[in-house]
């Protein structure tokens, strides 16, 4: 069973629906495991018993097998009126789905076993193809959403930041919006979770300033606009960072959400990049950036991902589907809640209530 074919719905009373790891992708990945370290990602959630229905909606590490993440299947525990896994509609990005009714225990337990490899991409040789071309599929990173548009003041922005720079190829225009976000927006670590997103209402304000979702979202509508294909990564740290001690950790990592963007080569693919950590590192440090520590880090994070951080989704304006009602979530990084259809608090892991632990795989078991 492909991991792709997810369970369907599991009744009443399922202690433990597991979903299959992957063993066709898993042939294709490098054969040298020492460079993997494996981690059991954990969801804890109990709802509170308020209403007469509740619905919960989990993010999951992504099942697109890579050189640098593979997961390894997920199993959940507890009691539910119905629950599911499945994946969002035409992507390999799973969701955990259960529903209660009133006077049900709202308790489940949903775990993930995932292992990461540092990821980075080789840049000294690239040369620009004569003639770009860009696949179908990844045309529609080039398209502006309700959090990115890609109006006039964001295509005036792209042009000026490219264009004082002198870039003239996609690679040297990427690195010229790269650099320009870390030289010229705030990490603002009051901003409530990892930021709205909305570099529209970003743009309004008289400095620029936010956190990840903020910052990326950002670097993705200069891109777009750059004519750049680009993208966002959606997930959570769950290690320790051998960077700098703000960059990650284990344990209780229940607003340890994170995202890293991405931006798209013609004859290369995706290279990864992170501006927003360079910006965070500046701010809770109170570093300069023209600092050593921080030029090292402004040149290691472009081009490659830590990996102490797994990846759930890319989604952007995301349909959870009928029973959600909500309508669609601008992105899908949080553990979503409704009862009686009205949302819980996602950025109040206490209130709300969920915990989410990692813990590092050592063997056959998990060194907490």
């Amino acid at each position: 069973m492909k991991r792709r074919d997810f369970f369907k719905l599991v009744g009443t009373g399922a202690a433990a629906a597991v979903l299959a790891p992957s063993v066709s992708r898993a042939s294709a990945l490098p054969l040298n495991q020492a460079k993997w370290r494996g981690y059991q990602l954990t969801y804890q959630i109990t709802l509170p018993a308020a209403g007469k229905v509740a619905k919960l909606w989990l993010p999951l590490p992504d099942t697109n097998d890579t050189i640098y993440q593979f997961t390894q299947g997920s199993n959940w525990s507890g009691k539910a009126t119905a629950s599911a896994f499945y994946m969002l509609p035409g992507t390999s990005s799973p969701v955990f789905f259960a529903t209660w009714q009133k006077g049900e225990e709202r308790a489940v337990k949903v775990s993930s076993i995932v292992k990461t490899a540092y990821r980075t991409a080789d840049l000294s040789f690239y040369q620009a193809p004569a003639k770009v071309s860009i696949p179908q599929n990844i045309k529609r990173y080039l398209q502006p959403t309700s959090q990115i548009p890609l109006d006039n003041a964001v295509k005036k922005m792209a042009h000026s930041v490219t264009s004082q720079a002198n870039a003239h190829t996609p690679l040297q225009q990427a690195r010229a919006i790269y650099d320009w976000i870390i030289n010229n927006v705030t990490y603002d670590n009051s901003v409530r979770g990892q930021g709205r997103g909305d570099i529209r209402s970003m743009l309004s304000r008289a400095s620029l300033s936010g956190k990840c979702a903020d910052i990326h979202s950002l670097f993705v509508g200069l891109a777009r606009a750059s004519g750049i294909p680009a993208r966002i990564q959606y997930g959570i740290r769950i290690g320790e960072s051998s960077l700098n001690k703000n960059l990650g950790k284990s344990g209780d990592i229940s607003t340890s959400q994170h995202c890293q963007a991405e931006f798209y080569l013609s004859g290369f693919g995706w290279v990864p990049v992170d501006p927003s950590d360079v910006a965070k590192v500046m701010a809770l440090e109170s570093l300069p950036n023209n600092h050593d520590s921080i030029s090292q880090l402004r040149e290691k994070l472009f081009g490659s991902w830590e990996m102490n951080w797994v990846a759930f989704n890319d989604g952007e304006n995301v349909d959870l589907g009928k029973a959600c009602a909500a309508g669609k979530l601008p992105f899908f990084l949080y553990p979503h809640a409704e009862i009686d259809g009205r949302q819980q608090d996602s950025l109040e892991p206490e209130s709300f209530s969920y915990k989410i632990t990692s813990a590092t795989l050592v063997g056959t078991g998990a060194k907490l």
